[in-house]
């Protein structure tokens, strides 16, 4: 077996950032090549995720960034086996890497496109690859979406305190200066901590399936077939309506004031700063 020097295994790590123990071991294997070694170590990586193929992700963080002067906004999560893996600085590291690929990414979702990004020469799976043989836990990327605005807007982003769970919110406005308003960007702050708290399923009615709204209104029905046929129609409309309000973000009450709605929470934050403002889409995330 090749002798190696503690040199070469300090130039190992600093270039692969594992442990002095498996860069000796790699090195010993490359007969002392380096680049051989390196590639020995992305092989342990492909090799422990596919053992851990099955395994549940069921911990990680999410995280996000702004860019162009708050044009582009990203939310992505980074997932893997257990809590104590996702607090470490490899793991919180590849998860803020992931994030400045998200906003390089040729598609504004994907994980699969988010993967094979590449950015200063090095594809996200070489790094998701390193982490996973560093880590011996199996590691995925969760959820990504990319929002650009396309005209007068704003874009706010809001990560929970536990880095777990995060929402991106984007307001089209009616005029550039609406989007300054301070009152307006605490409102938008306030509405996507409220969608983070509230898990709203959609912005309104119209983007809920229709397969989910059918299925509702069937256990509707079945709930109250025994009442008279003349009044189940409105029961269940009743009930859906409920539903809607409980799932809708605009419908939902506030939750920092259950007195208003979100729609009219947003409307009053818009009129205050001198125009009108649309929520036009968001994303919530969540690992766990």
């Amino acid at each position: 077996m090749a002798e190696i020097s503690a040199s070469a295994v300090m130039k190992l790590r600093n270039r692969s950032g594992q442990g002095m123990m498996d860069c000796k071991k790699a090195l010993q294997e490359a007969a002392g090549d380096v680049d051989r070694a390196m590639e020995i170590l992305r092989k342990k990586g492909l090799a422990t995720l596919a053992k851990r193929a099955e395994r549940e992700t069921s911990n990680g963080l999410v995280v996000s960034r702004m860019a162009d002067g708050g044009q582009t906004g990203v939310l992505v999560s980074l997932c893997c086996e257990t809590d104590f893996v996702a607090k470490g600085t490899d793991f919180v590291t590849a998860a803020n890497l992931l994030a400045e690929y998200a906003l390089v990414c040729p598609a504004d979702e994907g994980t699969d496109a988010l993967l094979h990004t590449t950015k200063d020469g090095r594809a996200f799976n070489d790094i998701l690859t390193e982490i996973v043989s560093k880590t011996g836990e199996k590691t995925a990327v969760g959820d990504y979406a990319r929002f650009k605005l396309d005209g007068p807007g704003l874009l706010t982003t809001y990560i929970h305190f536990n880095s777990k769970v995060g929402t991106m919110v984007q307001l089209d406005v009616s005029d550039p200066k609406v989007a300054q308003a301070e009152g307006l960007q605490r409102a938008m702050m306030d509405i996507a901590m409220h969608i983070t708290a509230s898990k709203p399923l959609a912005l309104d009615k119209s983007g809920i399936d229709p397969k989910v709204i059918e299925q509702e209104r069937a256990v509707y029905a079945e709930q109250v077939k025994n009442k008279p046929a003349e009044i189940v129609g409105r029961i269940v409309d009743g009930k859906m309506g409920k539903f809607f309000a409980e799932n809708c973000l605009l419908e939902q009450p506030f939750v920092k004031d259950d007195s208003k709605t979100v729609r009219q929470v947003l409307a009053e934050a818009a009129k205050a700063a001198g125009g009108t403002a649309t929520i036009k889409r968001f994303a919530r995330f969540e690992v766990g």
